[in-house]
This record gives C-alpha cells, structure tokens and sequence, in this order.
C-alpha cells in the first residue's frame, strides 16, 4: 500500500516514468494505479489524441512499441494504458528493446495481471533501470481485516474488528469485491462512524448471528446450542453458505489450534503474532484451547479432512450438504 501510495504521488508531483510495468497476482491495486493515470496525467481536452486504451489479445509488442514511438500532438505526453497485457505473455520479452530507450514523451501503462515477469530476464532489468515495475501481491485471508481497517482510516470511518471479520469471510481476499461494498457503506453512512456488524447485516446483506464467524466462535465455546443453530441456518440457506467454505474457515481455526498448543509463550502479543491474528480474537483461542486438548484437535483436523472431501461430492453424493454439515459438527463437539 506504501508503494501504490508512493507512485500516485509521484504522478501527482509530475515525476512521471516513461514506464510502468503493473503485474502480480492481485488486480485491485493495478487498476488503481492504472486508473490514477488515465484520469490524471492529461487534461481532459489533450486526451483525444494523445491517450489510448489497447488489449492484450488484440493487439502485438510490435503494436504497442510503434504506438509508443509516436510523438503527443499539442500536448507534453501522450498515454497508452494496455489492459491484459498478461495475454502478450509469450512474446512479452520483446518489450525490453523498447524499454531500454523508451520514448520520453510517452507514458506507457502495461496492466500486467495475475502473473509477473520472469526476473532473471533482461525486461525486468531494464523496466528497473528506466520504468517502474510493480508487483501487487495477494494478501493472505489473515491480512485483510487489517487492510480493510487502513483503507477506512484514510475516508474517515474505523470498523470492529467483527465486522471487519464478517466481510472476510463472506467475500475472501478479493479487494475488489471488499472495496465495492465498503463504498456502498460509505455512501450510506456519514464520515466518523464505527461500522458494527449490524451495518454490515443491514446494508450488505451478512448476517450478523449466522455466519461462519459465530460458527467459529460457538465451536470454540464448545456451545452446542448455538452452533446447531447456526448450521440449521446454513442447510436451510446452503448457496449462502457453502459447505466447502465452512469446512476450509474451520480447518484453518483448528490448524491455528494445533499451532496455539504448541506456543511456550502463551502472552497475547505472542499469540497475535504466531497465530497471524487480531490480537482481539486471541481469547477465542484460549477459550477453544482449554475445550479442545490437542489430542482432540489432531482428531478434529482429520476429521475436517475426512468431509472437505465430502463437501466436494466424493462418496457422498446422494447426502445434502446440509446433514453432511450437522454431522460434521456433531463428531467435532462430542
């Protein structure tokens, strides 16, 4: 995020590179960045004849470097943003000619996404040397909350960690989807509110007592009550609530488990940082560790295993997902 920061306000400084290289697995910041200078490094009046929007399965490297060659027309630069780029990636390396003496009139923008340049080779080298290259990375599940706290910060607005939770593991790491619904909130909302569970139930559609989340909790708690609850919800609600999901949330929670009984530093801060967790959930493993010794766990995780399998159709076919689930609950509480 401090990289994406960092170029933005370089483009707004009017440091501008004659190329930026945008590639990696995650595609919301390279269409941030992309997007940022197709907005900003023009005025709108110098953008008819001196910004174009190629794509990769349409077009060559031969295409985009003659393109590139060109010279603005009454303007200082001209911007050519290629989407797709990643459909070039077999003849890609055909760029590093270019890129050695790249035209400094022109601002090329290649959206490069879910894959990234070999870096041993001599375009990487060379984008280095004269363009910026930048590789988004997915973040792991366990990071997303956190992004979704800073991403609030900066609009004003901070969030529970509950409900910041919630949108995890109902929309995983996918920012682009995460980013939509907190602009739908933002809308609704005013600047300075502390976005609850409630807000995410009423104006997103979660629910705040039946997700995978409380499950999670109640499991820990070792409530049957609640968590028999929660699981009816799902088999009557099963396209909400896929099986498969619940079934990776609560193998991850019990893997985290088995890792929690083996920490010698039990501290919160410790927990927090071995588990990769929010330091406010630390108690839920503390809680769930004294209802499941680790010889229970062991036996639980094989048991997930045993109905990932399950959830996917193999040898049980003709059993809803939804007995499946309530069975599955019923061997790891007992």
């Amino acid at each position: 995020m401090d990289e994406v920061k960092q170029i933005v306000t370089d483009i707004k400084n009017g440091h501008l590179k004659p190329i930026y290289f945008l590639m990696g697995e995650e595609p919301y910041y390279i269409d941030r960045i992309s997007e940022f200078i197709e907005d900003h490094v023009l005025a709108e009046e110098e953008r008819g004849f001196n910004q174009m929007v190629l794509y990769g399965r349409d077009v060559t490297v031969e295409d985009i470097i003659s393109n590139a060659k060109r010279y603005p027309m009454m303007a200082d630069h001209q911007v050519i943003i290629v989407k797709e780029a990643q459909d070039l990636a077999r003849s890609i390396e055909k760029l590093a000619d270019y890129a050695k003496q790249p035209q400094p009139t022109t601002v090329l923008v290649m959206n490069y996404k879910y894959k990234t340049i070999d870096k041993r080779k001599a375009l990487y080298k060379t984008l280095q040397k004269n363009g910026v290259v930048y590789e988004s990375k997915k973040l792991y599940e366990n990071q997303v909350a956190d992004w979704i706290r800073r991403v609030l910060s900066t609009k004003n607005y901070t969030i529970v960690p509950k409900a910041a939770q919630m949108l995890v593991e109902f929309l995983g790491t996918d920012l682009s989807k995460i980013s939509n619904e907190l602009d739908k909130l933002q809308i609704i909302l005013p600047k300075g509110t502390q976005i609850s569970p409630e807000h995410i139930e009423e104006n997103i559609g979660i629910s705040k007592d039946f997700n995978n989340f409380e499950l999670r909790q109640a499991i820990g708690e070792k409530n049957a009550f609640k968590a028999f609850r929660i699981v009816n919800y799902f088999a009557e609600n099963p396209k909400d609530n896929p099986m498969v999901v619940t079934v990776t949330l609560l193998f991850n929670f019990f893997s985290q488990l088995l890792q929690f009984h083996g920490l010698t530093d039990k501290s919160p801060r410790n927990v927090a940082s071995a588990l990769k967790v929010n330091p406010y959930f630390v108690n839920e493993y503390v809680l769930a560790a004294k209802n499941y010794p680790m010889k229970k766990v062991s036996e639980v995780i094989s048991v997930l295993r045993e109905f990932d399998v399950k959830s996917k159709g193999v040898g049980s076919n003709a059993v809803p997902q939804g007995d499946l689930l309530k069975e599955l609950l019923v061997k790891i509480v007992s």
